[in-house]
């Protein structure tokens, strides 16, 4: 696409790891974009062509935007409410202080700020996760402050991004969902959105309420599938059953199949965890509690699992971690990612620290911000340091240089050829035909024979959480 004078101009505001993303592709797409961003430092990075945080392939298409003239950045409101058609907002919605409900400063700061500065008539896109009822009331809010009343129109456009994946999720996504209180409001998202609508991308156009709803929602189900599996595995270690051939059983009925049924340490990020709180404090708040309560136990399945994790290396290790050397393979909540937040590689390597193990973290690009999250923990730079004169190898993200690794060049470092596999990432067979004792949870000690072979099994229970 070519820009013209059809195509609005788009701002974005907030450019962190949504915002950037959203502002950078759709500048590819062909839009002129302005990024809008209260932090001077992350604007300055942007600007000089650099990514404030690991995602595959942005760096390229951000050198690309900038060349092509069409993305700026900037930290004026009052620039980007000149500037701005339709104005996207993507800040953040952490987790409240002391709540399990969603923070919504950021959000409510960013509408005002817009709402007060817009003299002619635009519309606000929000794409951030809120809970449901948010965007009326930020509607009758922004009708309250705009000297434009309700010509300053307002949508919700939720995100479905996959750490990882986000150039691609953005550029083709699987799906585009237009939460709207009128036909201007929808022409205007389409006009945004005409060379993804061109693709065939399928269009979901709903109103507010329902919008808000379905990224929690998906998420919501995501979060019940994967801590399914690993209930089970609970199960398994209970009756001495394996379940990794149980997943392998169930990924074959298609009602089911095997996306997200992969069993193991459990799902962390900025995501998830606090969107299914978040979901179900708000559910509590309108009423319907009871029918979302099942998620508080999504949730406690999913922390069980770092525990569990723990006792596999402390047995291990002998039955006591204290002086034990482990290390620790990953601290990113998933691989292709530098996020830490809410990670369980993370939050299993401080617990094995506080039980006075000696810990080597080693991670290919969450290091850094794993340093700031715990400074106590001992990182080093490269698998090999990691592992050197370990007593237990724990795999903890499933990084590619971690699932190639060779166990014989490993076995070569270690002080004991021990591997607890917290993502069922390896080829256990072969760790254990090369002298090592492994464990999983929900796997027996002992090998069982696998209905597929291990690449087969892999293609058929990857998944992107």
């Amino acid at each position: 696409m070519t820009t013209n004078t059809a195509a609005p101009r788009i701002t974005v505001i907030g450019t962190g790891y949504l915002g950037a993303t959203h502002a950078i592709c759709m500048a590819i797409l062909g839009f002129e974009v302005l990024g809008v961003d209260v932090d001077e430092n992350k604007i300055e990075l942007l600007r000089s062509g650099r990514v404030p945080f690991y995602e595959p392939g942005l760096p390229e298409k951000l050198e690309e935007a900038l060349a092509s003239g069409r993305l700026r950045f900037t930290t004026s409101f009052d620039e980007a409410a000149a500037f701005g058609d339709v104005h996207f907002i993507c800040v953040g919605t952490p987790q409240a202080q002391g709540s399990a409900g969603a923070d919504l400063t950021y959000v409510d700061a960013a509408f005002t700020a817009l709402a007060t500065r817009i003299t002619r008539k635009a519309l606000l896109v929000g794409k951030s996760t809120v809970p449901t009822g948010t965007a009326a009331r930020l509607e009758s809010l922004v009708h309250d402050l705009s000297p434009l009343g309700k010509e300053l129109e307002l949508a919700w456009n939720p995100e479905f991004l996959r750490e990882g994946f986000a150039v691609e999720d953005t550029l083709h996504p699987d799906r585009l969902v237009f939460g709207v209180s009128s036909a201007w409001a929808e022409s205007q998202l389409r006009r945004a959105f005409a060379p993804i609508l061109d693709a065939g991308t399928p269009v979901i156009v709903s109103d507010l309420a329902t919008s808000e709803l379905v990224k929690v929602a998906a998420n919501s189900f995501l979060a019940t599938k994967i801590s399914f599996i690993n209930a089970m595995a609970e199960v398994c270690e209970a009756t001495g059953a394996d379940v990794s051939l149980l997943a392998q059983a169930l990924s074959l009925d298609d009602r089911i199949g095997g996306r997200f049924l992969k069993p193991g340490l459990g799902f962390g990020g900025g995501c998830l965890p606090k969107d299914i709180r978040a979901f179900k404090f708000r559910a509590e708040q309108l009423g319907v509690g009871q029918a979302v309560s099942f998620l508080g136990e999504v949730d406690s399945i999913n922390i069980r699992r770092r525990v569990r994790t723990v006792d596999l290396i402390r047995e291990l290790a002998g039955g006591s971690l204290k002086g034990a050397r482990v290390a620790a393979l990953g601290a990113a909540f998933k691989p292709n990612s530098d996020d830490v937040r809410d990670a369980p590689a993370l939050d299993v390597a401080r617990m094995l620290y506080l039980e006075g193990a000696v810990v080597s973290v080693y991670d290919p690009e969450a290091n850094s911000n794993a340093h700031r999250l715990y400074p106590d923990l001992n990182y080093v730079d490269s698998l090999e340091e990691a592992v050197d004169g370990a007593d237990v190898v724990a795999l903890l993200t499933e990084w590619d240089e971690f699932r190639s690794a060779d166990p014989d060049a490993l076995g070569a470092r270690v002080a004991h050829r021990r591997v607890v596999d917290g993502r069922h990432a390896l080829n256990a067979d072969d760790y254990r035909a090369k002298g090592w004792e492994y464990r999983a949870l929900g796997r027996p000690a002992q090998s069982t024979t696998a209905l597929l072979p291990t690449s087969e099994r892999d293609e058929i229970l990857t998944h992107s959480a």
